[in-house]
């Protein structure tokens, strides 16, 4: 009796040794990110705005690329130009993957950036760079399902203001899933790295 107990203990003990070897094998490896991995803790790309042409546009429309979304206005003095222009090289780098890449530049000051300021404003750093813009409730609404935050400060009196905004790159595949998060300061190297990665992964059949 024990066994016949003993032995079926055993082989319970095997199938189930074997199931997770079974499992193991089929789990696909993940890709080696240098950048920090949100996948899982972020929600999809989702979103209804305004693009710099006047066009309504949603999450949905920019499915099949990768998307760098930033967070900024045209009356940054110094972060946003410098992102851009990182963004720029960091595809110009990337080579003919970048023609899968997307940057979309949220703004976060809808009274002043007017979509046809958007278009020169983004055009002038990279062609691949799509300005979008919305109401105040709207871009809230955005900026706090990606946990970004921004603060516009009290106008000068001649219609200057500036606002402080959090400077995050917000990285999503092609399927619209966050997968990573960059800042300004991150090494162009790493960057370039992930964007190979995630470019590569969605030119696969």
């Amino acid at each position: 009796m024990k066994s016949s107990t003993c032995r079926r203990a055993l082989l319970g003990l095997f199938a189930l040794v074997a199931i997770a070897v079974l499992g193991a094998c089929q789990r696909e490896p993940q890709p080696e990110w240098r950048l920090t991995d949100v996948s899982g803790h972020l929600p999809d790309l989702d979103f209804r705005l305004t693009d710099d042409n006047g066009k309504p546009v949603t999450g949905a429309d920019f499915k099949g690329k990768v998307v760098l979304m930033y967070f900024g206005y045209t009356h940054c003095p110094d972060v946003c130009p410098l992102t851009l222009t990182q963004l720029h090289v960091i595809l110009d780098r990337l080579g003919a993957p970048a023609d899968r890449v997307r940057i979309l530049f949220v703004s976060v000051d809808p009274a002043r950036d007017t979509p046809a300021i958007m278009h020169d404003y983004v055009n002038a750093f990279d062609k691949r760079a799509v300005g979008l813009v919305g109401s105040n409730a709207d871009v809230e609404a955005l900026a706090k399902r990606y946990r970004s935050a921004f603060t516009r400060e009290p106008d000068r009196g001649d219609g200057n203001y500036e606002v402080s905004h959090s400077s995050a790159i917000y990285i999503f595949d092609g399927q619209g899933k966050a997968r990573l998060l960059a800042t300004p300061s991150a090494a162009q190297d790493d960057i370039v790295h992930d964007l190979h990665l995630l470019t590569s992964m969605e030119a696969q059949p």
